[in-house]
């Protein structure tokens, strides 16, 4: 060593769950810690990063998440909060996102790992990636081969995440794991920290969550969930009905501005219900023209109005240089007896969030259905039973028929603005979606 540490062993509080202690006596060179939400796994991630910091005095290691704020907000923030809550003394460079350790010399480098080639050129003596399954295998691969400091005394690379389906971190650990890989995997109701602070934590995932997702996300388990039908759960016996709008409660209004078909849909609330009473779909149409067929069938109605849709409908059009929303708010200066409001994102939710969503409306883990369609909805019904992903991945499968995907895409991004659960649990803190 260039110079002699003042400290090379210090205790911090820390009441390991059986996974996370599992977790830190491995000795692969490659572990990982799989599990569901509220498990500890980042926190585990953060005090491997810590010892090995320590293990591994005056050398170099890397903490990865997949974008910048997930590694901003969540695993350096993590990070440093127990780095206070100890005392470990520590120098944050944010010009070079690197944090040196006071006691032993150690360098930290703090990375996004969505421009995983700048990675390259940089020995390591360990490393930690947080939510694995969001970051790509070449990144893994890229810093697998960066892990070769010659004066480390424990060289390791190690990661954390929630299981996503039989992906490349499914084959690497546990599938198809090679010599020098090990995995463990936490126990859903294991974290008794969480349970004593939300006892009702898992019931409420289950209100929250489709079964599938629940099974995926609470319990851990590895599932399939990019193959067959999107809206697996919807049943025409169980989930459609005749339903006729109230005059005096709101109708909410959601759009897709696809030209062709140009498509929205209209619900309403009923107690905890989505009642779906009506769908527009108008071949080669315009905006206005599918506002003017709204006012056709709605102008009477006095109970207002809440446009929800596709964020993209706030870019204006080539040719006329207006958006479709600044012409659906000129439509509906037009007609302020509707009294009317719009609701809308800067951006799309990801597909896969605003898809849960949806199902977890259909039929949630507690098999509760909380959203019904009229059976004049007929394009949406098609939706609802024939949208599929495409082989193998997770995208939405928009090819196979053009007609398809459209109008449950406009009552997603509705039902994502209204019922993504917004608590914020977990040992991160973090949205639970």
């Amino acid at each position: 060593m260039g110079r002699k540490a003042r400290i090379i062993e210090r205790r911090i509080r820390y009441d390991a769950l059986p996974s996370q202690k599992r977790f830190h006596e491995s000795t692969a060179r490659f572990k990982g810690f799989s599990g569901p939400v509220g498990s500890g796994k980042s926190l585990a991630l953060c005090h491997e990063a810590i010892r090995l910091s320590y293990v591994d005095a005056e050398r170099t290691g890397l903490i990865g998440a997949p974008t910048y704020p997930m590694l901003r907000d969540a695993t350096q923030a993590a990070f440093f909060e127990i780095c206070g809550e100890n005392g470990l003394p520590f120098v944050f460079n944010k010009g070079t996102n690197t944090v040196t350790m006071e006691d032993t010399g150690s360098k930290i480098l703090l990375r996004s790992l969505d421009e995983y080639e700048r990675v390259r050129g940089t020995n390591l003596a360990w490393f930690g990636v947080d939510e694995m399954t969001y970051t790509s295998e070449e990144s893994w691969m890229r810093l697998e081969g960066r892990l070769r400091d010659p004066k480390a005394a424990r060289l390791c690379g190690f990661g954390a995440w929630t299981p996503k389906g039989f992906d490349w971190v499914h084959r690497r650990f546990r599938g198809e794991p090679v010599a020098g890989y090990e995995l463990i995997e936490a126990q859903p109701y294991e974290n008794r920290h969480l349970l004593e602070k939300v006892p009702d934590f898992y019931e409420r995932l289950k209100a929250s969550y489709d079964e599938r997702f629940f099974q995926q996300e609470a319990l851990g388990q590895y599932l399939n969930l990019t193959s067959g039908r999107v809206y697996y759960d919807f049943d025409r016996k169980e989930s459609t009905g005749r339903y006729q709008a109230d005059p005096s409660r709101p109708l909410a209004w959601s759009w897709d501005f696809n030209l062709n078909p140009m498509c929205s849909v209209i619900c309403q609330e009923l107690g905890e219900d989505v009642m779906v009473v009506d769908e527009i779909v108008i071949e080669t149409s315009s905006t206005p023209e599918v506002c003017e067929e709204f006012l056709t069938r709605y102008g009477k109605h006095r109970g207002g109005v809440e446009i929800y849709g596709d964020a993209s409908g706030g870019h204006g059009h080539t040719v006329t240089g207006k958006s479709d929303y600044y012409l659906i708010r000129q439509f509906l200066r037009g007609h302020p007896e509707l009294r009317a409001e719009v609701h809308v994102s800067s951006a799309n939710p990801p597909v896969r969030d605003r898809v849960n969503v949806t199902n977890s409306r259909i039929r949630n883990a507690q098999g509760e259905r909380h959203l019904f369609v009229d059976r004049r909805s007929k394009e949406l019904m098609k939706d609802f039973e024939q949208v599929c992903y495409k082989p193998g991945t997770n995208q939405i499968d928009k090819e196979k028929d053009s007609r398809r995907s459209h109008l449950s895409d406009a009552l997603g991004y509705y039902l994502w603005w209204k019922y993504r659960p917004l608590e914020k649990v977990g040992e991160r803190g973090r949205r639970l979606m």
